[in-house]
């Protein structure tokens, strides 16, 4: 008896070559349905339509055509067991051995900008999903195909029996992989679709959340050589690489980090960064004045670490730190004296931002014991018509300008986080100490370690300063004014500290913890 197999696929690419081998080669009959069944039969392969099959015509627009008994009796039936196939004849029903199903492009359609909610729903995808599944769940004696790139491999192992069932439980988990993928999708499209009219009484945050994402790639290792980890999502389209080594899981952290941080200047700017933590940022009229204020900030820390710039990388900047040991260089673009130039270290990462370096995303996802935290993205910086000057003098211009400078970076520095600066550039960072004053004195420290003056400095800080230490610390180390949140019980006392020391505070209302 003929083998049967039934095609009914949206993406067609690949079908007719692999259609030809099973009836010329495999030895199937074809059953299919509309648009490929026509494909198929202009091709000059002979097909059954579905309707003639079942003896139950297509209706209702192609919504029911393939929901019949005659064709989940055929996938289902159980060949070991004598029941079934006495169920099957006495019906009529003939056994399906191979099936092929892509389904309708509902990712792609909701992905349009122009997308109706009847659209949408029309590409929702019935009976695809439920022959898939109908055939995995019987895949014993079923091979299910959900995606173009494995006709080959199935072919390749036809007349194989063992090979053939191992391959049919693998493409069985693909079919899974796949449907809940595609059902995610759905789900996520109706539940914004259903809290769209009040999404603020629902608080924008899912019911139930759905993390679907492809592997981009494995790993050679996590943070760590004994922690395996892999790379799952659109990262790549983000970003591409021009050479080096492959990323690591550390690059991508400090990418994602760096990307973020440098998206919030618009002058040319650059960058320095490690283990996430921005080391010295600095602006200016070119990105070479830029690298030397922000290079001078730290001159440890590009070495093994992350450069970023906001504007085109040309040839002289890339003569000054051709010499320096980084891991990651990241642009909008390189010149081709700078490839050239850069391009003799064949070891060094080389990227470029493809969408420019306004890369987003809307919620951060963090692991936890049990689940998952999610959270909307820390953007804002806070509006400057709502910050308050609480001291006794006001900040002058150029201590403005300083302080928005240094509140753009803070944001960036994990928690507890000091960041000293001077007109467009740092010159000091503490990050991530127990205590807010500890971070002062590391800013401190490091600045005198780069021989930098903190005179007439300003510092800036992501959350409150709980006692009056930290900002004592940064008086006595030169700092004439202070941004910070404010909202400390003892906000009198830090206040009357920095009048004391005739020092400017501005207070913004809004925080920025970083873990």
């Amino acid at each position: 008896m003929d083998k049967l197999a039934l095609l009914s696929v949206s993406d067609k690419s690949g079908l007719e070559d692999f259609a030809t081998a099973l009836v010329n080669i495999h030895g199937y009959r074809l059953l299919s349905t509309g648009g490929t069944a026509k494909m198929l039969a202009e091709a000059g392969l002979p097909v059954t339509e579905v309707s003639e099959h079942t003896g139950f015509p297509e209706m209702m627009e192609g919504r029911v055509k393939t929901l019949h008994p005659k064709i989940h009796g055929g996938l289902l039936c159980r060949r070991d067991k004598a029941d079934h196939m006495e169920a099957a004849a006495a019906n009529d029903i003939a056994m399906i051995d191979l099936v092929v199903v892509n389904l309708y492009p509902f990712e792609e359609t909701v992905a349009r900008p122009d997308v109706t909610r009847e659209l949408a729903i029309e590409n929702i995808d019935i009976g695809g999903p439920s022959m898939l599944r109908s055939a995995a769940k019987n895949h014993e004696s079923v091979a299910v195909v959900c995606d173009p790139a494995d006709y080959g491999v199935v072919l390749e192992t036809m007349g194989d029996s063992a090979a053939m069932a191992e391959l049919r439980r693998q493409l069985a988990l693909k079919v899974f992989q796949r449907t809940a993928t595609y059902d995610a999708a759905i789900a996520a499209f109706l539940e914004a679709d259903a809290m769209e009219p009040d999404l603020d009484a629902l608080g924008g945050f899912p019911s139930e959340f759905m993390l679907d994402l492809p592997k981009a790639q494995d790993l050679r290792y996590g943070e760590n050589p004994h922690q395996k980890a892999a790379l799952y999502g659109t990262f790549h389209d983000h970003f591409e690489q021009l050479q080096g080594k492959a990323l690591s899981y550390n690059n991508i952290l400090d990418i994602t980090s760096a990307t973020y941080l440098i998206g919030e200047f618009e002058r040319p700017t650059v960058a320095i960064l490690k283990h996430t933590n921005p080391c010295g940022v600095a602006s200016a009229d070119t990105l070479e004045d830029a690298w030397e204020n922000a290079f001078a900030t730290n001159r440890q820390a590009p070495f093994g670490g992350i450069i970023i710039v906001n504007q085109t990388l040309g040839p002289a900047l890339a003569e000054t730190i051709k010499g320096i040991f980084t891991e990651v260089i990241i642009a909008p673009r390189f010149s081709d004296e700078a490839l050239a130039i850069l391009g003799k270290k064949k070891n060094l990462r080389l990227m470029i931002a493809k969408e420019g370096l306004g890369a987003d995303s809307l919620q951060e996802v963090r692991s936890v014991i049990g689940g998952v935290l999610l959270q909307d993205r820390d953007k804002t910086l806070g509006k400057v018509a709502d910050f308050k000057v609480v001291t006794k003098r006001q900040p002058t211009e150029k201590e403005w300008a300083a302080m928005l400078f240094g509140w753009k970076i803070c944001k960036h520095v994990k928690s507890n986080a000091i960041v000293y600066c001077d007109g467009e550039r740092t010159l000091g960072v503490g990050a991530g100490q127990m205590a807010r004053v500890d971070s002062s004195r590391i800013a401190v420290w490091k600045a005198g370690e780069a021989k930098l003056d903190l005179n007439g400095s300003v510092v800036a800080s992501e959350a409150l300063f709980p006692f009056a230490d930290g900002v004592v610390a940064a008086a006595d180390a030169g700092a004439t004014c202070a941004i910070q949140p404010g909202g400390s019980v003892r906000d009198e006392e830090v206040i009357a500290a920095a009048d004391e020391r005739d020092m400017a505070m501005v207070f913004t209302g809004i925080r920025h913890f970083k873990h």
